[in-house]
């Protein structure tokens, strides 16, 4: 689940980490007020899940509250494309109105959970306020990384060697480290998968601050963080992803015109492999989950087909807690309710495998009927 920044900082300062002052206002004189408060002189950042915003016109400093309020104004309900969103961009529907800072230095913080180590890294730079891609890219040197011994967590030293790193002026070493360390307890506390400052600023006045803060929490966790369910944003993610999240299934819409409907995330990746080597493409992920009923599969189904690009669609079910018969009841209710006639290819097997193969006969539905990987992809080659 990913957080606005205004949430993100929020969590921050429970934590103990410096923020700077600000507040979110949703409407053009609620940013009015919160630029009088701090002195008129402010920044003003469309709250949008997605980065490059600054570029795409969404953050701008302002002299005053008037101006404060004009910019609102014309950014409220309008839908922000950078470059992490795509064509139709995504609703703003709040700004974060902050004090302006002067600014000496700036650099960039991350943690995240790395498979190939099984553990969290940090990963810092004396570059920020740009993409870490492009500094990755085009000056390595400068990307430090620290990975974190997860039965002791990250050590004051390994902080301190980070911001001798960044270039840190002496007094501000500790200040620094002492910041990663209440990071890497709200990452841990809160299950984050992810959680990145870029920039984290040096100000005149020798203060270290997050400009912009980004967390992710894992939403396998939320079951445990009942707290933070309602800083979820459902407006800022896809209509079908979001569907998808509220009936309890995993799905990624992607750009292809394969539906994809499967059990298991290893089973899905392969199955996605296989539309590919065909030279089809799979138009999302979905991962109905090993302990789906009816009404999920029926549900799941609907999404898939919602999708205008969605021409054909391949079942790829392994039942086990899962019953075939029950998958392919839910197949066909989920066909008559979005009367979809996209082809079928599918292949079950497991518990009721043969029962579902003939439920799926009897339909009517223009279904082909495949036993192994081999067979359900040449039924789909192009």
């Amino acid at each position: 689940m990913k957080v606005h920044e205004y949430q993100a900082k929020a969590l921050m300062a429970k934590f103990g980490i410096p923020v700077p002052k600000g507040s979110v206002a949703a409407t053009p004189d609620d940013a009015k007020k919160v630029a009088s408060d701090l002195g008129g002189n402010v920044v003003v950042k469309a709250q949008v899940h997605a980065g490059g915003r600054g570029k795409a016109g969404g953050v701008k400093v302002v002299a005053n509250p008037e101006e404060a309020a004009e910019f609102t104004k014309s950014i409220l309900g309008t839908q922000l494309v950078t470059f992490q969103t795509g064509p139709d961009g995504v609703p703003v529907t709040s700004v974060l109105v902050e004090e302006t800072m002067d600014i000496v230095k700036e650099l960039y913080l991350a943690m995240l959970i790395e498979p190939a180590s099984r553990s969290i890294v940090v990963i810092a730079s004396e570059a920020g306020g740009m993409d870490i891609e492009e500094v990755a890219a085009t000056a390595p040197e400068k990307i430090l990384r620290v990975v974190v011994d997860p039965t002791v967590g990250l050590q004051p030293f390994q902080g301190r060697q980070l911001a001798y790193g960044m270039g840190m002026a002496p007094e501000l070493v500790r200040p620094t480290a002492d910041l990663m360390t209440k990071l890497y307890k709200l990452f841990i506390d809160q299950d984050c998968s992810q959680a990145e400052i870029n920039p984290l600023v040096v100000t005149g006045d020798g203060r270290v601050l997050p400009v912009d803060a980004k967390l992710t929490i894992d939403d396998d966790a939320m079951f445990r963080h009942k707290d933070l369910v309602d800083l979820r944003d459902a407006r800022q993610e896809d209509p079908l992803e979001s569907m998808a999240h509220d009936i309890g299934v995993i799905y990624v819409r992607l750009d292809g015109d394969v539906g994809c409907l499967v059990n298991g995330a290893g089973l899905a990746m392969a199955t996605m492999d296989v539309v590919t080597n065909v030279g089809a493409k799979p138009a999302n992920f979905l991962d109905v989950g090993g302990g789906a009923d009816e009404e999920r599969i029926r549900g799941a189904v609907g999404i898939l087909l919602s999708d205008p690009n969605v021409k054909r669609v391949l079942v790829n079910i392994f039942g086990g807690i899962l019953r075939c018969d029950m998958l392919a009841r839910g197949l066909v209710s989920a066909y008559a309710d979005k009367k979809s006639t996209a082809p079928l290819v599918v292949r079950m097997l497991g518990t009721n495998a043969e029962e579902g193969r003939q439920v799926l006969s009897e339909s009517g539905l223009d279904v082909t009927i495949a036993y192994t990987f081999g067979e359900a992809a040449e039924a789909l080659r192009v």
